[in-house]
């Protein structure tokens, strides 16, 4: 009989710092590293509970008087598309989407910063440079890729890689219930396209596809306005201290 005890993950917590969502408010994060055999499993497991991946490290609020930030996952199978979402489908019809390892480009690094430079100057992220992209998209010991947007253009002979402006990339976890969006960043440019909702509803035809019921889109927080596209993908569960509840719009008041 093997009596060695299964290694069990050990967690940390960060100094208080200032919140990056709500005025006024501190934050602070439990974490723990996601390395060796069981990392993918532990990926699963710790996202379920409401952590969130980045690099390999899983984190998740541990905020002393505040409980803002709320884990969401759309359930894919039961999901339909309201007309502007449609509207967003149709307009992005010429789009082609392609999987690949996580494996960083130029290109996509060139597309991050563009995005950063519109959407997050004074972020966190604001100072990345290509090694700090880099590591953000290789450093993973689960089962990640990238998926690259491009606009489809008129075939021009035999290729193996897609051809076409890059529009959009996701850096995505293959979970076993479903997808988790680690990040995502698209050309501000094309504002009229709503890359952002469009990879959703990709990620979302995706998980149905793979005949999983769950996409993880990390952290709604009420009150913060960059949050608020999230709870636009219904129906979707909120983790609460009772567990995974399906949210209901009408009462979020």
């Amino acid at each position: 009989m093997n009596t060695q005890a299964t290694p069990s993950p050990q967690f940390y917590l960060t100094a208080p710092a200032v919140c990056p969502y709500l005025p006024g408010e501190m934050e602070r994060k439990v974490f723990t590293h996601l390395v060796g055999p069981r990392a993918a499993e532990m990926n699963d497991l710790l996202t379920q509970g409401g952590f969130r991946r980045s690099q390999n490290i899983a984190y998740r609020p541990a905020c002393e008087s505040c409980r803002a930030c709320i884990s969401v996952r759309i359930l894919a199978h039961e999901f339909e598309p309201v007309r502007s979402m449609k509207r967003v489908l149709a307009t992005n019809r010429d789009v082609i989407a392609t999987v690949y390892p996580a494996q960083p480009s130029t290109e996509q690094f060139s597309l991050f910063r563009r995005y950063l430079d519109d959407r997050h100057q004074r972020g966190g992220m604001s100072d990345m440079s290509a090694l700090d992209y880099a590591i953000m998209v290789e450093d993973t010991h689960v089962n990640t890729r990238i998926i690259e947007y491009r606009r489809r253009e008129p075939d021009s002979g035999i290729s193996t890689e897609p051809k076409g402006e890059l529009l959009a990339v996701a850096l995505t976890d293959m979970m076993s219930d479903g997808l988790s969006m680690v990040y995502s960043f698209f050309n501000p440019e094309y504002e009229k396209r709503s890359l952002g909702t469009f990879m959703i509803l990709d990620h979302i035809a995706r998980t149905r596809t793979l005949g999983l019921p769950h996409v993880y889109l990390g952290y709604w927080v009420k009150g913060s306005a960059k949050m608020g596209y999230k709870t636009r993908f219904q129906p979707q569960e909120h983790l609460t201290p009772r567990g995974w509840e399906i949210f209901d719009p009408a009462t979020d008041i």
